[in-house]
């Protein structure tokens, strides 16, 4: 299996919106969008222009399977935030995560030189908190009833991996290097 990253182009847009708005992917998300194609081109437009943030299409074999993205670029304290998934069901797989996260690591603190990189999770997302625990993430604080989404309100799980951890713990993990690119 190959894994590889690109930038998102106008011809992405559609299936992403596809993907972004698919209930599988949404129930773990802040929100529930409701997308169109003329929105997504502004989107595009906005992220292409934001030097804060960077955003990449996951292609394995070959073929487009969701998004990753990089938050907090500019952060002079050298702190991130990062997101993905992978919108193509049959293509996900723990090869797939393992391999996304720990390259994405080595990508934010060998090549970008950052001190820290944040995610939040929903809590009831058991599967991705023991993932990220499996990269070597800890727990920095779980909030209670902190985002609410169609009038439910969900518990927020927030974790972080730095620089240090990351360093100390990366020769002993097993995964499939993938090339996030100089920028």
């Amino acid at each position: 299996m190959s894994i590889t990253l690109r930038e998102i182009r106008e011809t992405d847009l559609e299936q992403i919106m596809l993907w972004r708005m698919d209930p599988d992917i949404t129930r773990y998300m802040n929100t529930n969008p409701k997308l169109t194609l003329e929105g997504q081109k502004k989107w595009l437009a906005s992220i292409s222009a934001n030097e804060d943030v960077r955003y990449w299409v996951i292609e394995i074999d070959g073929e487009p399977a969701g998004v990753i993205n990089l938050t907090g670029l500019t952060n002079s304290a050298g702190d991130l935030g990062w997101a993905y998934y992978v919108g193509e069901k049959r293509l996900r797989s723990m090869k797939v995560a393992l391999s996304l996260e720990m390259s994405m690591y080595d990508y934010v603190f060998d090549v970008l030189g950052k001190h820290a990189v944040y995610s939040d999770v929903f809590t009831l997302n058991k599967g991705v908190i023991v993932l990220h625990q499996l990269c070597g993430c800890e727990i920095v604080e779980e909030k209670k009833q902190h985002v609410c989404k169609e009038e439910v309100w969900y518990d927020v799980t927030f974790m972080r991996m730095t620089c240090d951890k990351w360093r100390q713990i990366r020769d002993n993990k097993q995964y499939e290097k993938i090339d996030f690119g100089s920028v």
